[in-house]
């Protein structure tokens, strides 16, 4: 089981996935205001291709909007797709 890591710093922030302390797997974000979360760019590296991970990062981040009460507006191209693909992301979609 690999874990979504989250780091946020009030302005920006990224879900990301760590093994031995490098980094595999990141998506990044920016907040507009208290209520809006743009996703700016997601990367997995080829060692975790094929695994789903990306689409986890965004499950994460779809997670804690429901919990914290915010939206998403999905930027980046893939995290786009996802909220496409899967219709229950929608109530946190911007």
């Amino acid at each position: 089981m690999m874990d979504i890591l989250f780091k946020d710093d009030g302005a920006k922030g990224a879900f990301y996935v760590e093994e031995a302390g490098e980094e595999l797997a990141k998506m990044t974000f920016v907040w507009a205001g208290a209520q809006k979360m743009i996703i700016d760019h997601t990367e997995v590296s080829e060692r975790l291709g094929g695994k789903g991970v990306g689409k986890k990062m965004v499950h994460a981040a779809v997670e804690r909007a429901r919990a914290q009460g915010f939206r998403i507006m999905p930027l980046c191209p893939f995290a786009h797709s996802v909220f496409e693909k899967v219709p229950e992301y929608r109530d946190v979609l911007h």
